[in-house]
């Protein structure tokens, strides 16, 4: 695969939250969760009430016939996230996550993008600061870099679902650099780094 020497340096900075703290990766009764301890989270996200289903799309008949279609109606968790594409543009969809599989969806037209079986996912790689990136590796397609104010509570629910579903457990790569397949013929590396006022969030084309 061609190396591509140029780089860019987008910013991605978040909402104004508390100071972050590391999560012990404990929940009541001493199990560890799949940060152990390597992570830094916000202290809203710490303490924020999770409800799975933000989109209540039970009650939105297009997304429904979308689910209802792959004969897979049970919603784990449901979201506005921010993809990004081989390019570098960033699009905003609908996120889905089933017993299944990952649906990604176009907000405006209601229509499915992108359908990913869990079976298909290798890992889950984020970073061990506060920002609100995360990649879904998939090793028999192209992998997903995506961003969600609701990060932690979403990869929690995927290695939750897939080791209910499975007795496999998902793992969970924390790294403030990794590697992933931005498309079938390109891979990228992105990089995490504390700056004053947030985290600053290098790209690379390898």
């Amino acid at each position: 695969m061609d190396r591509l020497k140029d780089q860019r340096r987008p910013r991605y900075d978040g909402e104004e939250s508390p100071p972050p703290e590391f999560d012990d990766g404990d929940e009541e009764g001493g199990t560890p969760g799949p940060f152990a301890g390597g992570k830094i989270r916000r202290k809203a996200s710490r303490y924020r009430e999770h409800r799975g289903d933000y989109l209540h799309v039970s009650s939105r008949p297009g997304l429904m016939k979308i689910l209802e279609k792959q004969g897979d109606t049970s919603i784990r968790f449901a979201d506005k996230v921010l993809k990004f594409t081989g390019s570098g543009k960033m699009k905003r969809r609908i996120f889905i996550l089933t017993d299944f599989a990952i649906y990604l969806i176009d907000p405006e037209s209601e229509a499915m993008t992108r359908r990913i079986g869990l079976a298909a996912v290798e890992k889950v790689c984020l970073s061990k600061l506060s920002d609100n990136f995360f990649a879904v590796i998939i090793p028999t397609e192209y992998d997903l870099l995506m961003a969600s104010t609701r990060k932690t509570e979403l990869v929690q629910v995927m290695v939750d679902v897939t080791k209910s579903a499975s007795d496999y457990e998902l793992e969970v790569l924390l790294s403030n650099r990794f590697e992933y397949n931005a498309s079938a013929s390109l891979v990228k590396e992105v990089s995490f780094e504390e700056a004053e006022g947030g985290i600053k969030t290098s790209f690379k084309w390898k």
